[in-house]
């Protein structure tokens, strides 16, 4: 018995090198599709992330106050929450997830201002400032500095709007 040689026909040569070049080119696709899925989900699981902690703070914040407001009926309004805004981030071509994890990690470096009066934070605003300015934050081995062009206390909210300055290591 012999098995008939294909490999020798036109026909069956261009049969296999088409099957050949679609599943490369289907093995790419799916390969894209699903780093571009990833990227999505990762975004998504960071923002998810940044909102828990966000809610957790503000929860313990809440909680302080309530301690201290059964503490002391005659005190003033409190901080419950700080928001964070990057002016170049899209000058310096940062993607979503280093600038929420950057966010974070200011966040994270006043967080004790959360439950203090608005009074006392506007009074040490300089320090706030200086806490923030002075301290390089480090991402994928890129350490970033920060100046804070605005500084705003709307109601409960601390606002901070600073401008990115990249130094590599």
């Amino acid at each position: 018995m012999h098995i008939p040689p294909y490999h020798k026909k036109p026909s069956w040569q261009r049969f296999l090198a088409g099957a050949a070049i679609g599943s490369v080119l289907s093995y790419c696709l799916l390969m894209y599709m699903y780093g571009y899925q990833y990227e999505k989900l990762i975004a998504e699981n960071y923002e998810l992330q940044a909102e828990v902690t966000k809610l957790k703070a503000q929860n313990e914040a809440l909680l302080k106050d309530k301690e201290d407001l059964s503490e002391k009926s005659n005190q003033s309004l409190t901080v419950q929450a700080i928001e964070v805004e990057i002016t170049n981030g899209t000058e310096l071509k940062l993607d979503r997830l280093i600038t929420f994890q950057l966010e974070e990690m200011m966040k994270a470096a006043i967080h004790s201002i959360i439950g203090e009066p608005i009074n006392v934070v506007a009074g040490s605003e300089e320090l706030l400032v200086s806490t923030i300015e002075n301290k390089g934050f480090t991402v994928d081995d890129f350490t970033y500095y920060f100046d804070i062009t605005r500084l705003t206390m709307i109601s409960q909210t601390v606002k901070i709007t600073v401008k990115t300055k990249l130094s590599g290591d």
